[in-house]
């Protein structure tokens, strides 16, 4: 009875081996698995990005190189004949100047105000929150159609702005907020400044409700004033908020054709007229869809050029 004993356990000695092996078989299993199910749920934004992104920038630089009109199609390779030409063209250099100066102007005021509007509501205080949503309503209403709008009010004949600062004894005749260069890109950036502040401020609120309440109170009892807490404190723990307006303030000035397109249509005399503008005068006026590649290039180039240039200022100023 011992004898039989002993043999009916020794099957059990024998079988932790056999665990185990399954055991060292199960993680890679696993991994195959999940690495199945990411490229599965990858697939159909990796699908999206090759067709609407990757696609489309490979036929624009194909076009950047050949001779394209518009209504006849690709005649062959040209190059460099499209980058000379959008270089030499009367309209380049002046729109590139008057694009970079929108964009300083515009990334200057945008983020100064946005800044101050998100200090005056980041405390839960009474009405604060009726005072964000009023601020952030304008970004709830499209580009094109606050540029209608605006371009309404602008109206020397039918707008109503014209007649209230008349009213108010401030101007003697109708005011032409479109009719010089400086009136065109100051009532511009108005506009861009009124939908897109609201935008922002939310934005950088959410910065400023991360920042913890114990250093500000620390602060305060190190004896730290207002100013010394905001240069020390605020904006140093606010530089990602910050660093995000900014490359998306610049981007997006540099880009600017809706608001001018409808307020000026490059006017007057074309000293409104933006690098996006020249693209499309080109593509869809002049047909020639060659040159108007050339200058996307050029332009996907230095907005490629400006947002490396930030990340790595942002870096330094962070390990600093």
């Amino acid at each position: 009875m011992q004898v039989k004993a002993a043999d009916r356990t020794a099957p059990t000695h024998r079988s932790p081996p056999m665990r185990r092996t399954h055991s060292r078989r199960t993680p890679a299993r696993r991994w195959t698995s999940r690495k199945a199910q990411g490229l599965a749920y990858a697939a159909p934004t990796a699908v999206l990005v090759t067709v609407f992104f990757v696609l489309p920038l490979l036929l624009v630089g194909q076009m950047s190189l050949s001779d394209w009109p518009l209504l006849a199609g690709d005649r062959g390779v040209n190059a460099p004949e499209n980058y000379t030409d959008a270089a030499d063209s009367t309209l380049f250099w002046p729109a590139v100047r008057f694009t970079l100066l929108y964009t300083v102007i515009v990334t200057v005021v945008l983020l100064a105000l946005a800044l101050l509007l998100a200090l005056l509501v980041q405390e839960f205080r009474p009405g604060a929150g009726f005072f964000r949503t009023v601020y952030f309503l304008p970004s709830a209403l499209g580009l094109a159609s606050a540029s209608l709008l605006f371009w309404g009010l602008y109206s020397p004949t039918t707008g109503p702005l014209g007649s209230i600062l008349e009213s108010l004894g401030l101007v003697d005749d109708p005011v032409s907020f479109l009719g010089t260069s400086t009136s065109a890109l100051l009532s511009t950036v108005f506009l861009i400044v009124w939908k897109f502040a609201g935008f922002y401020m939310l934005i950088l609120l959410v910065g400023l409700q991360r920042i913890p309440h114990e250093v500000y109170e620390a602060a305060r009892m190190d004896g730290a004033s207002r100013g010394q807490i905001f240069r020390s404190i605020t904006l140093p723990l606010l530089r990602p908020s910050l660093a995000l307006c900014l490359l998306l303030c610049v981007t997006g000035s540099l880009l600017a054709f809706d608001q001018f397109f409808i307020l000026t249509k490059g006017g007057p005399d074309n000293s409104t007229v933006t690098v996006v503008q020249l693209i499309y005068r080109e593509a869809f006026q002049r047909l020639n869809l060659g040159t108007a590649a050339a200058l996307s290039i050029i332009v996907l180039a230095v907005l490629l050029l400006l947002n490396v240039l930030q990340f790595r200022g942002l870096r330094r100023a962070d390990e600093s």
